[in-house]
This record gives C-alpha cells, structure tokens and sequence, in this order.
C-alpha cells in the first residue's frame, strides 16, 4: 500500500478528491489518502514541518505500508522535503509532489506527476533512497533540488548534481544514490532561525537586529565562498558573542563555502570569528538544518560538527 498524504498541490478546493480519482492509479498501488491540511504552500511553516514530520514517521513504521507520496505546493516543496529528510528514519520510499498548473489549465501536470511519485513510492529500487521529489517524470534528492523556474512544469532541478533518476512510462530508473545525507534523531525543534543575505556595501545593520528579535540562530547568505564585506564580519562576530549561531552559505548554487580568504570578511577570518560555514545547497536548506540541529543542542562547536559531517559526505545518522 502507498499511503498518500495531502498538503495543497493543487490551487483547487478540489485537490485531495481528484488526487484518488486519477486514471491508472489504482492499478499501480492500493493507495489510502490522508488529509494532512489545505493550505497554500507559502503557508507553511517549521510547526507545521515538524507535525507532517511526526506524522509521515509514524505511518512510516505500519507494516502494510510500502511508501508515502505528499502532495505540497511547488513555492516551498524543497524546504518540507528536506525537512523531513533530515527527521524521519526510515528505508522506505517518500515522495513529494506537485503540479505547476492548475487542475481546470490545458495540460495539467498534477495527474501525471502523483501517477509517476507512486510508481516511485512502490519501487524496491527507491529503498534507502532518503526523501525524494518527483516532478516531470524526475526524482530528485531532498537535500539538491531546488525550484529554478517561477511558471515551467520542469521547474525542479537539482544544479551540480542532477536528478537521481527518472519515471519512464510504467518504469523508475535509478542513475545514482545522494551520498550526502543526514538523518537526526531530535524531539524539537528550534523555529526562530533567521535568513539575512548579505550585499555590496552592506554595513551589517540588519545582521545586528538578529539578537534583539529574539533569533537563537542565523544563516548568513555571503558571495563566492562566503565572503562577506568587512563591517558584515564586525557584525558577525557581535552576534556570535551575544550567543546567536552564525552558519555562512553562499549566493551562488553550486560549490561549497570554504575558508579559503583570510582577509577582513574572508571566510577564514569568519571562522575566526566564530562563524560556522555551512555546506547545504542553498541558504534555505541550511536554515532549515540549523533549526533541526538546534533542537539537539545549542553548543556551537557541537553544532559545527553537524554542518561539516554533511560536507564529509556519506550517510550519518546521529
């Protein structure tokens, strides 16, 4: 059985019904539908993450369940996919999907791509494959995609990487396995995680605010390997003595941070300054990390040890 769970992929009141009216799909799998929320995705938020989360965990650990497929609007798709990467433990198949037109729009994609996301969810070859995102007949690694495309149906991609395989018809074919992931065993989570990106010329003024709203933690979006502007690092180190946990990403979407400069907002002299240089894909993958790990401890140099265990490469479960 596939157990399939509804956020709001489609832009329909009518979604979940037309989820279990989709043609072909009984023939695929037995497939029982359960009302999670109906909500627009820019709705979501870490509360609600954490709840789906403990959710998909335990339907995960029924016997007659073989996969888990959720349906989730495409605006934050890939912060919930990572999400529950990062919490849930299991080796069976979840997928998440969506549908970039909508249900009553001349070549709807949302039949095709929960058709393709079961197929996925019921394959042996999907086991042990972590969280997954299937749009577009391609299956992608939770911590790697990313939605590139504001309106185009092939708007998930995974940039450095690639899809880890694709739906071909009635077959799911596997190319390779993310040997990047992450799994923590947490019973919080830490929500007042911040995202400030940095910009020419920029004086560290926002950065300095972070305290003061009540964040224990902030994901610091630098240039090129993360290098910041030199007040931007004043800053840094501010914040990090007020107690504020300070992981450096970059703008770019491919490559790591490294401390690699160590001029004045270099990210060798970050380090130095407390900074921590987290290796997540994108900056909002990071955050999304950073409130799991927090929920586990709120040691600075504990919580270094979490990023750059994901930048050793190689499944941990922690």
């Amino acid at each position: 059985m596939v157990r399939g769970i509804s956020g709001r992929s489609y832009p329909s009141e009518k979604g979940s019904f037309f989820i279990t009216q989709i043609p072909g799909l009984d023939s695929i799998a037995d497939v029982e539908l359960l009302e999670f929320s109906n909500v627009p995705s820019p709705y979501m938020t870490p509360k609600d993450m954490w709840k789906l989360s403990r959710v998909v965990k335990d339907v995960s650990k029924r016997e007659d369940v073989n996969g888990i497929v959720i349906t989730h609007g495409t605006d934050t798709l890939e912060e919930t996919a990572y999400f529950l990467d990062l919490t849930v433990d299991t080796e069976k198949p979840i997928v998440l999907t969506a549908s970039m037109r909508n249900i009553n729009e001349l070549g709807t994609d949302g039949p095709r791509n929960v058709l393709s996301s079961v197929r996925v969810a019921v394959s042996e070859k999907a086991r042990n494959m972590g969280v997954m995102v299937c749009l577009n007949d391609e299956i992608h690694s939770a911590r790697e995609v990313t939605k590139t495309y504001t309106s185009n149906v092939a708007t998930f991609e995974s940039p450095g990487y690639g899809p880890l395989g694709i739906v071909d018809e009635d077959t799911v074919v596997f190319f390779r396995k993310s040997l990047t992931r992450t799994v923590l065993d947490v019973e919080k989570i830490e929500e007042r995680v911040a995202l400030v990106k940095t910009f020419t010329g920029d004086d560290g003024s926002f950065l300095r605010l972070v305290p003061s709203l009540g964040y224990k933690g902030v994901i610091l979006e630098g240039f090129g390997r993360g290098n910041v502007p030199p007040l931007v690092a004043e800053a840094v180190e501010e914040i990090v003595e007020k107690g504020v946990v300070v992981v450096i990403t970059s703008r770019c979407f491919k490559g790591r941070v490294l401390d690699v400069y160590a001029y004045k907002g270099g990210g060798a002299d970050l380090v130095k300054r407390g900074a921590i240089l987290g290796q997540e894909v994108t900056s909002q993958k990071a955050r999304i990390k950073l409130m799991v790990v927090l929920g586990k401890t709120s040691d600075p140099e504990e919580i270094r040890k979490y990023f750059e265990t994901s930048r050793i490469g190689g499944e941990v479960k922690i």
